[in-house]
């Protein structure tokens, strides 16, 4: 074990999570408090307007990974980014992904080269509870976040059984299988091994159009964490080391990579991705001072994707280095707190698009300071600022500011503002539209980025939330009103013409509204329904027009219903749940250029999407599931635009506004040894 701790202790850096601000530490805490009651739950305790999933949450559907972790959270609409990878992508307030900060334990995860894969590379089974917060962020997490921040907090060791098996299949061909194996090795140290397995072997094509609905692929997944917590000392360390190796193959029925490679023959796509990471963390809280802390944390990653998508080669490698230095104390009394720190970012890039080099080197260096005023009676308010220097975005200041109050019992209203910065990776977040044979061009030159300058964006928002008794049951509602303003925007434009794909700086406004209204209800005992609407109006001045974002659904309906027996003798006890997902009409990009069976409409149909899940629990130790997704069996018409002639000019994946594939069953187990 000796020589362990030293293979691991070179590397050791100091940790923040636990000797984050005090924000932070109220998010853990309230997962741990709620979780047995409620699976799914904003928390009362933060200023910012922050929902919290805990693992129980996770377990209502099959989330296999974590793009699949948000089916049943009505803050986050999941869509699939092509018709032919089967990934998932995610949007808040009706902006996608890279507008969010994606963080694993407050370490950014998903950026750059990753932000089209990334989500599906954490298995679900790995995560123990997700915080989902609206708005900019904090200034401790960087100056990237526009529309929200999705943090992962991950199963930690000294918290973890000794064997947990998950075993998983699908009616797609898809299996899957995870191990952890977890080592308490003394009162203040723990250790975990977590291998992940899958692989879909089988080909389907189940709307006839002669193209794999979902890809061939395989992934394996290994991540290696450790822990050390002594309360004596105030001392506390995390180190993780993970290793993936994602494979897919994509294409036409008949396509063969030994064969068909490079050639007209017939269509293939291949993606290849290898990632390693390195994080480790340590921090100290002052044993006379618990309200005063120091911590430190260091994330390395390399991220080397090969791919090709036709006749189009597109490959990508990004080894990023990334360290966060925060000090937690307080002015006076605990009523005023504060966090201040620097941190520094490298990322090294190497791109290229058909045999164009696109390589960089981007590097920043900031400092932060945010200040927090806690009244718990009913009111709290952080002011935070920060400061950075990019060699491409310059220097600029990020100011933010939450405030929360309770006007009265149960009551809680929450504002925010928010400005965010981040230079748009327009290839690597837009890599479903290689799978096509639009011509990419950027409008733009004298930007530092692509020819580009950097996004800019302010964001301001408003919620309330009441909870009260409705005939003697739990209840309550919540509104969420959030709008966003580009003053800059790198503007990807459909609207051109179904033969191209347009780069360029935003001639004009850009602006995303996003309402939100919530209705949650206990009917019966154990009886729980969950419910929301959103109204989305994202509109943006186009070259040729000023329209709506595209593939955008303007009204959304979502709800929930579980229900749980009791838990009888050696925790025996059935689970069901149901998700329905109403989506209305999607504004469509332009395609009127393209031969008449290669045409769509200005808007996409509304439509309906239900999942639903029982589950078998047969003790604490182990329990069986089945499930069905899309179980009303609804197909997008044309997700393939010329799939008979993909040479052509027609051709197109990139338009998929519903499911690919139709109805997906599934069954699977759980198994604990404790």
């Amino acid at each position: 074990m000796k020589k362990n701790v030293l293979l691991f202790g070179w590397c050791f850096t100091f940790y923040y999570g636990f000797a984050q601000e005090p924000v932070k530490q109220d998010t853990l805490q309230t997962v741990q408090v709620e979780a047995s009651r409620k699976s799914l739950k904003k928390s009362s305790n933060l200023t910012s307007n922050t929902t919290v999933m805990s693992s129980k949450e996770l377990l209502k559907a099959a989330c296999c990974n974590l793009a699949e972790s948000f089916e049943t959270n009505p803050s986050i609409d999941v869509n699939f980014a092509d018709a032919l990878t089967g990934t998932k992508q995610i949007k808040m307030l009706g902006l996608t992904s890279p507008y969010l900060m994606i963080t694993e334990e407050n370490i950014p995860i998903v950026r750059g080269a990753s932000q089209a894969y990334g989500l599906s590379f954490t298995p679900g089974t790995w995560v123990e509870s997700i915080q989902v917060t609206k708005g900019a962020g904090s200034v401790v997490n960087g100056y990237e976040s526009i529309s929200g921040q999705i943090n992962t907090e991950l199963i930690k060791p000294l918290n973890d059984v000794p064997v947990f098996v998950n075993a998983y299949g699908s009616t797609d061909s898809r299996f899957e299988l995870n191990t952890h194996f977890n080592k308490k090795v003394s009162d203040d140290w723990a250790t975990s091994l977590y291998v992940h397995g899958n692989t879909r072997v089988s080909k389907n094509d189940m709307n006839d159009d002669g193209f794999l609905d979902n890809p061939l692929g395989q992934q394996i997944n290994l991540i290696n964490r450790w822990q050390y917590a002594c309360a004596e000392t105030g001392w506390i360390t995390f180190l993780s080391l993970r290793y993936m190796n994602d494979k897919k193959q994509t294409g036409q029925l008949d396509y063969d990579r030994t064969l068909h490679k490079g050639s007209t023959q017939f269509w293939g796509s291949e993606v290849n991705t290898e990632r390693f990471d390195l994080t480790s963390k340590v921090g100290y809280v002052f044993k006379d001072m618990p309200f005063q802390s120091i911590g430190f944390q260091n994330a390395f990653s390399s991220h080397n994707q090969d791919s090709y998508f036709g006749l189009r080669t597109y490959n990508i490698k990004q080894q990023s280095y990334y360290s966060n230095l925060i000090f937690n104390s307080i002015i006076s009394n605990t009523m005023h707190k504060f966090a201040t720190g620097m941190n520094f970012t490298y990322d090294a890039y190497s791109e290229v698009i058909s045999q164009n080099d696109l390589g960089r080197i981007d590097n920043s260096v900031g400092t932060f300071f945010e200040y927090t005023y806690d009244n718990t009676d009913n009111f709290s308010l952080v002011l935070g600022g920060r400061i950075d220097y990019h060699n491409r975005l310059g220097v600029f200041v990020t100011p933010r500011i939450f405030a929360k109050y309770l006007p009265w019992e149960k009551g809680v209203v929450r504002v925010s503002l928010g400005r965010g910065k981040r230079a748009a990776n327009i290839f690597a977040e837009n890599q479903s539209l290689l799978a096509s044979s639009r011509d990419f061009s950027v409008l733009d030159s004298s930007g530092k980025i692509y020819g580009l300058d950097p996004e800019i964006a302010w964001n301001y928002g408003f919620s309330f939330s009441q909870q009260f008794k409705l005939l003697g049951k739990s209840a309550d509602i919540g509104l969420d009103f959030y709008r966003t303003d580009f003053q800059n925007q790198v503007v990807v434009d459909l609207y051109a013409g179904p033969q191209q794909v347009l780069f360029y700086n935003l001639r004009g406004k850009s602006y995303a509204n996003s309402l939100q209204l919530d209705f949650n209800l206990e009917i019966i005992k154990h009886l729980n329904l969950r419910t929301a609407y959103k109204y989305y109006d994202i509109r943006t001045d186009y070259l040729s027009t000023t329209a709506e974002r595209p593939l955008q659904a303007k009204h959304r309906f979502f709800a929930n219903l579980e229900y749980a027996t009791h838990i009888v003798d050696k925790g025996k006890q059935w689970k069901f749940d149901y998700t329905f997902n109403w989506l209305g009409k999607q504004a469509l990009p332009n395609t009127q250029s393209n031969a008449p069976e290669n045409q769509l409409g200005k808007y996409s149909p509304a439509f309906l999407v239900m999942n639903t899940q029982i589950t078998r629990t047969f003790s604490s130790n182990f329990e069986m599931y089945i499930g069905g997704e899309n179980i009303g069996n609804y197909r997008q018409d044309k997700a393939i635009l010329g799939s008979d002639n993909p040479f052509g000019s027609n051709f197109d994946t990139s338009i998929v506004y519903a499911p690919v594939f139709g109805q997906m069953f599934y069954a699977g187990l759980r198994y604990k040894i404790r």
